[in-house]
């Protein structure tokens, strides 16, 4: 569980460095939100299609640490040297090629890392050990990303006598992933980790064979759509929030002192509850449980919006309503993150779990990298307030397909594994 939670940790990190700095950085160096989100969206494509070359890490294990950790040994240097590499770049509205790149090749070794940490945590981690495994790793995985935006919004407030360089900000961040690689060298090794595919067409080919046999082809087609389709609210809201608290006048130090101080202990709170809700009810149940709390958190944003259009130009909306946008954020971000990785660890066989996991993983992020893409225009041509009211009916397609897949009083999904 200590392994899990560091390794949570260190794939939270990247992920969220791609994310909430970089888009405060690149708005605070003037570029326009629609630039912010397309070069965002272009950052997590990996994410999408990173079970495209998870079969490699199936079927081939480095000379060293095993098939797991060897991967994570091998993708943690790569993220460390990438992260440095951003943190030497000077943006502007008209020179984010190279930005682009780097943060590109970022979401690419984070990805990466991912594909192995999801593989370790389904091998190493026994059936009844999964709520709680699920928990831990979601909690080191949000105290990463409330870190990492909370500490790095504060840090490089301009506004904050003393602050620091987004650049210094960046080589800290580079730092810390130091944590994964002294992680991932005493973690314990899993007993399944050997058990590698005949060959790399059998790692390509019986992940999905062998997912849809379980589960049936129309069962396991809406399965998949579920996935895509379960946090595309979350995922508009996530892609604009930093830049349109910004906007509405909220500080960056504002911003990060929320999310880096009440968001954490919100986050700790969510992914506790989220393990013992799970732990009482099942998967299915907490299916729903989380989604609706997704919808639910989304409306404090929608009042910060209502409440912008009636203040005087400069001026901000109340801190108390920050305060509860963001502490509601995290808090059903971290239940519902406990559920849905039990989820989609439960979906997996131990053998091909890195590429199965990855598939499901990228089906789930493919949100965020296609649909996040054109949320700045869209939010700019229909205005915040219906933007976050959209971003909560984005929950209906998920509502019916749990009707079909996980009634409420039906056994969990995956009790025919």
């Amino acid at each position: 569980m200590a392994a899990l939670l560091l390794l949570g940790f260190a794939s939270g990190l990247p992920s969220q460095i791609i994310d909430a700095p970089l888009k405060a950085w690149l708005a605070t160096s003037g570029v326009d939100i629609a630039a912010i989100t397309q070069l965002s969206a272009a950052a997590m494509l990996p994410y999408a299609f990173k079970f495209v070359w998870s079969p490699l890490l199936d079927r081939y294990a480095p000379p060293f640490l095993g098939r797991r950790r060897g991967w994570l040994l091998i993708t943690q240097i790569a993220l460390i040297i990438s992260i440095a590499l951003m943190a030497i770049q000077q943006p502007s509205p008209n020179n984010l090629q190279v930005m682009t790149i780097i943060a590109v090749a970022i979401g690419f070794f984070s990805a990466s890392q991912d594909i192995a940490t999801d593989a370790y945590r389904t091998d190493v981690l026994e059936k009844l050990e999964m709520g709680a495994g699920a928990a831990v790793a979601t909690f080191g995985f949000r105290i990463a990303m409330l870190l990492a935006s909370g500490w790095a919004l504060i840090a490089a407030d301009p506004a904050r006598p003393g602050h620091m360089s987004w650049q210094t900000v960046y080589l800290i961040l580079a730092g810390l992933m130091s944590l994964g690689l002294v992680t991932t060298l005493w973690a314990p090794q899993p007993i399944a980790d050997e058990s590698t595919p005949p060959s790399l067409l059998a790692a390509v080919v019986l992940p999905f064979q062998d997912f849809f046999q379980r589960k049936g082809v129309v069962n396991g087609i809406l399965m998949l759509l579920l996935i895509v389709t379960y946090k595309i609210g979350d995922y508009m809201v996530k892609g604009v929030s930093t830049p349109f608290l910004l906007e509405i006048h909220f500080s960056q130090t504002q911003i990060g002192a929320i999310q880096g101080g009440f968001g954490i202990a919100a986050t700790i709170v969510g992914a506790l509850v989220g393990g013992i809700v799970l732990s009482k009810i099942g998967i299915n149940r907490s299916l729903w449980v989380a989604i609706g709390l997704l919808s639910i958190g989304i409306i404090p944003y929608w009042l910060l919006a209502q409440m912008s259009q009636s203040l005087t130009p400069g001026q901000s909306p109340s801190e108390a309503l920050l305060l509860l946008a963001i502490n509601a954020e995290y808090f059903c971000a971290g239940m519902e993150a406990a559920a849905f990785t039990a989820f989609l660890m439960s979906l997996c066989n131990r053998q091909f779990s890195a590429t199965q996991y990855a598939l499901f993983s990228s089906l789930m992020l493919s949100g965020k990298s296609f649909i996040v893409a054109p949320m700045g225009g869209i939010a700019k041509d229909i205005g915040w307030s219906n933007f976050f009211l959209l971003s909560i009916f984005a929950a209906i397609p998920g509502l019916i397909l749990l009707m079909f897949l996980a009634p409420w009083n039906a056994n969990d999904l995956e009790a025919d594994s």
